[in-house]
This record gives structure tokens, sequence and C-alpha cells, in this order.
């Protein structure tokens, strides 16, 4: 078990490879869902979404301490080393202003936590860090909600927020007399129900399956797509975070594609952004990067 995938941050507890017995015996309903690979190492089945979602439980209950975690069918299951990743390079974006130091009890708001909740509990978990978590649809909010609830003590760890109106993103959610140390963001990155289903096609032929195979890797409207894609979503971020900049320290958000970044870095030149950084992360083959800005120069953001 000392193989290493390439890329993941030195503090992910995902760096080597799953150990399958190890994640039973932390929840044995994953025990149904174990295949054996050609080279006789037991695995699941990655084109299957409960496997996945079983598998995802496992991991939540392992290593972070989540003993209840589930979400609707057809919503979201996101691979928890990815998201994990976010966290850790989020905590360097935050120590590199405090001499290397990772804050204790910092503060990050989660735009569109989504049903699975993901990132809050990764990070209350690492880094005893305290969470918002900002959600505009009713069942992603109601099984959060759940998650919560069904789990003692995370209760003081996580909040949650509905946002009301699908215009806004940090209007509504953050209050007149807060203050955040980061905020974080997946956003949609398709421009339309189309192209996400091209998605999912794409996905389901790279696992080999049939065209036909009633298979659903889960996303809802709000989760997968937006009009005008990733670029237009984040654009409208930028743009709201300039009332917010004296209340937040980092702005953070994922790219999803490298290409999308010049507009961006335009748009936070206009915006009067005093300082912008990209943090790059790769799990095994898939590259990917967060844009983090700030309207506070360093002397602000260490007080």
């Amino acid at each position: 078990m000392t193989s290493q995938k390439p890329g993941l941050h030195p503090r992910n507890r995902h760096r080597s490879r799953y150990d399958m017995n190890a994640l039973c015996q932390s929840c044995p309903p994953l025990q149904d869902y174990i295949v054996q690979t050609p080279a006789g190492e037991p695995s699941v089945n990655f084109a299957d979404p409960q496997a996945v979602k079983m598998l995802n439980k496992a991991l939540l209950a392992h290593f972070y301490g989540v003993a209840h975690w589930d979400i609707p069918e057809g919503f979201l299951c996101p691979p928890v080393p990815g998201r994990a990743d976010y966290i850790h390079h989020l905590a360097d974006l935050l120590a590199d202003d405090r001499g290397g130091v990772v804050p204790q009890q910092a503060t990050v708001l989660d735009i569109g936590t989504g049903a699975n909740l993901i990132y809050p509990l990764i990070g209350a978990h690492e880094y005893q860090w305290r969470f918002t978590g900002s959600e505009i649809g009713a069942e992603a909010f109601a099984s959060a909600q759940a998650i919560i609830s069904a789990n003692p003590g995370l209760s003081r760890a996580i909040r949650l927020r509905r946002q009301k109106d699908a215009a806004s993103i940090f209007n509504g959610i953050i209050h007149k007399n807060e203050s955040y140390d980061a905020t974080m963001c997946n956003p949609p990155f398709h421009d339309s129900a189309a192209a996400a289903r091209a998605g999912s096609e794409r996905k389901r032929r790279n696992l080999g399956q049939a065209e036909d195979a009633a298979l659903n890797f889960g996303g809802q409207k709000q989760e997968l797509w937006c009009e005008g894609g990733e670029v237009a979503f984040i654009l409208r971020m930028i743009e709201e975070s300039k009332q917010f900049g004296r209340q937040v320290k980092w702005f953070t958000t994922l790219v999803s594609r490298g290409d999308n970044l010049p507009p961006l870095y335009r748009a936070l030149t206009e915006a009067g952004a005093v300082k912008v950084v990209k943090k790059e992360m790769a799990q095994g083959q898939k590259q990917s990067r967060f844009i983090a800005w700030s309207f506070m120069d360093d002397n602000k953001r260490r007080k």
C-alpha cells in the first residue's frame, strides 16, 4: 500500500492507495460493492454510482469521523481526494499570511456547499475551521442539514444559509458585521444542460459503459451548469466580491480549465484586487487549480 498518487498535497490523507479492508471495517456495507481487479486486488466498480457513493461514505467515516453521510439520488458524488486537496492548499494560502502557521478556528464560507457538504466536513475535521455553507436548492439544503444533524458535534462547526436569490452569490449570505478568512467555491462548469449531458456521456465512454447504460453520476442543474458556464459565474463572483472586500481576506474558487483564466485575471485587475494567487493541483492525470484574490494588502490580512 505504499504507491503514491502523483500530485496530491503532502497533507492529503489519500496519497496512498485505498486500503479496502480498513474502509470496509469503517463502513461494512462497502463490502457488498468490492470487486477484484485483474491483478487480484480489491477495488470497486467506478462505473457504478452506488459503489462510488458507498466508497465516499467509507472514506468520510474512516478518515474524517463522519459516521452518517448520504445524498439524495441524482446529486453530485464528489471525489474525496481532490476535494481534500482544495482544503489543504487553502490552508497553505492562509498560512502564508501567518508566518507559515495554518490558522486554527479560521472562518470559511463555502459557496454552493451542495447536498454532499464535502468541503465543510473535511475542513472542520482537518483544521477545526468553522464553516458557513450557502446553498440555493431546497433538496440539497435539506440533505446538507441532515448530515449536520446526524453527526454529533458538527452543528458547532458548520452552519447553513439558504441563498434565496438565484442572481446573487455573496449578497444575502454574508451579513453586515461578519468577517471571513476565506470563501471557497466549486462553480458549475458547463454552460448548458446539453453540455452537462455530453460531459456525462464522455465519462460513461471513458469507463467503458454502453451508450444506454442507465447511469447517473449525479448533478443537479445548480451543480453542473449555468448560463455562460464557469467563466460567467466566476465573473459574477468577482464583481460581487468588491462589496465584501473589507469583510473577507481571501476569495477563492476552483477553475476547471486553464484557458478560462485570462478573462478572470482581467476582471480581477479591473475590480481592483490587490493580490491574486493561483494554486495548481493535480490528482493523477487530472489537473486543476484554484484562484484566490484579496482586496486587503498583506498587513491588513495579517490582523
